[in-house]
């Protein structure tokens, strides 16, 4: 059985508030499961809450946090945490007008060289890694290998 997580426990691990916590279920931005009137997260959820929360320390707006997880769903076809395990770190960078998830360092290099804005970096593998005890206990061996180039670019243009 998956393990499920109250309110109070994500919010102690991921340093957000519990009324953020319902905020975001009510925009439909992370939709835990229900028991009665208890909110209960899975890990999955709680990874996607942990990177949410670094998107919002980053000064993301609800608008934008939403296209950028509808984005992440939608491109990579699988929920976060399947996308950062076994491997190579994924970074997802953004000027506010493009989102770029990359999980080759010299991309990510080059994104910054050639950007004409100040872009925002966070880093997807690290974030889901703080509050997910199962990547957290192999965050070293993945780090030790070398990376898989994504064989597909990742792009997508934010309209305002």
């Amino acid at each position: 059985m998956a393990a499920q997580l109250s309110s109070n426990e994500v919010a102690a691990l991921t340093g957000i508030s519990l009324r953020q916590l319902q905020w975001w279920d009510e925009r439909g931005l992370v939709v835990p499961a229900r028991q009665g009137h208890r909110r209960l997260y899975s890990l999955d959820d709680l990874a996607e809450v942990a990177v949410i929360a670094e998107l919002r320390r980053k000064g993301f707006s609800l608008q934008r946090m939403r296209k950028v997880v509808r984005f992440l769903r939608q491109e990579l076809g699988k929920r976060l945490v399947e996308t950062v395990s076994g491997g190579p770190d994924y970074h997802l960078l953004t000027d506010g007008r493009h989102i770029y998830v990359e999980n080759s360092a010299q991309q990510v290099i080059d994104i910054l060289k050639n950007a004409r804005q100040p872009m925002f970096a966070v880093c997807l593998s690290d974030a889901v890694r703080r509050v997910h005890p199962q990547l957290r206990k192999s965050a070293n061996s993945a780090r030790g290998g070398g990376g898989v180039l994504l064989k597909k670019r990742v792009a997508a243009k934010l309209r305002a």
